[in-house]
């Protein structure tokens, strides 16, 4: 539930690690300081040729951990969280600024969601009650109301259909977390145990579809997601989100008045609409991103 080939990722990371094993050969002075150049290029030319093949597999134990996490979720009658998404966005230097945006999430099956998200940038809020969801914007004083279908899963698609609304922790909200998780999944593979993230035990998966390549911390004790860092394909500028997830509460009892705002209810009434359909007079559209190409073998990094 957020730019580089996944496939190509992949193999970059086997690169790497072969490229760290080379290094690491060579700081013990070499076996004959005579070698000639173009003899010592023809033996690497020939241990490249040997290396096998990084082959994409869906490890088990990787694909066990998404499951874990996401019959958890899946099973929660109510659940809340904090989720805090950090995005890096192209700056006219050249590296890229980091931007932060919190979201409070509450949520009760099938049919109640808040978000309430405080900031950096416009703070807004957004209920659904199972009947209508509203589209607050608490600085500007400004409401979109509208019908809204009787789930969150399709709630949620009504909201990005009308008005390109998206959270990027939906894939956490809705009624079967698994196949949301894992659509077209190409590779999966556990990388292994961490301490650090979230302040307890946490198994490290990384996944990936022809889209994006994934890393997810999962709760060794409770499955909970604790954090994602995604990469997609069709950027090429290669921006790095990462989504952090706390504050986790679940089945707890929530308010019936928890997923309804009077104050927004009271607020100037606007239209949904899609912010990307047309652009204000003198304003020029974002420059469009290129068409994903193949995905290709990445060359051999040499040292």
């Amino acid at each position: 539930m957020t730019h580089i080939p996944a496939i190509s990722s992949a193999l970059a990371l086997v690169a790497g690690l072969a490229l760290a094993t080379t290094v690491g050969a060579q700081i013990a002075p070499p076996a004959s300081a005579t070698a000639k150049p173009a003899a010592t290029k023809a033996a690497k030319a020939a241990k490249r040729t040997a290396e096998p093949e990084f082959k994409l597999v869906l490890e088990p134990r990787a694909m066990e951990l998404l499951k874990a996490t996401s019959e958890k979720l899946a099973a929660a009658k109510s659940m809340s969280f904090t989720a805090v998404v950090g995005y890096e966005y192209p700056s006219k230097l050249g590296p890229p600024i980091v931007y932060t945006s919190r979201y409070d999430v509450t949520m009760q099956r099938p049919d109640k969601l808040r978000i309430i998200m405080p900031g950096d940038g416009p703070a807004s809020e957004f209920y659904y009650d199972g009947k209508s969801m509203m589209a607050y914007a608490p600085a500007e004083n400004l409401v979109a109301i509208a019908d809204a279908p009787p789930t969150i899963d399709a709630a949620l698609k009504a909201a990005f259909d009308t008005a390109a609304i998206y959270y990027p922790f939906t894939d956490l909200l809705v009624a079967d977390p698994y196949a949301a998780l894992t659509e077209g999944a190409i590779l999966a593979f556990y990388v292994g145990p961490s301490g650090i993230v979230g302040g307890t035990k946490t198994d490290m998966v990384v996944w990936a579809n022809a889209d994006v390549f994934l890393q997810i911390w999962i709760g060794v004790d409770d499955k909970l997601p604790r954090r994602i860092r995604a990469l997609y394909r069709t950027d090429p500028l290669e921006l790095r989100h990462e989504l952090e997830l706390s504050n986790w509460q679940l089945n707890a009892p929530i308010s019936a008045d928890a997923f309804v705002s009077q104050k927004a209810l009271a607020a100037k009434r606007i239209a949904f609409a899609n912010p990307a359909a047309a652009s204000p007079p003198g304003v020029k559209p974002l420059v469009k991103m290129p068409p994903a190409k193949a995905a290709t073998k990445a060359p051999a990094k040499q040292p």
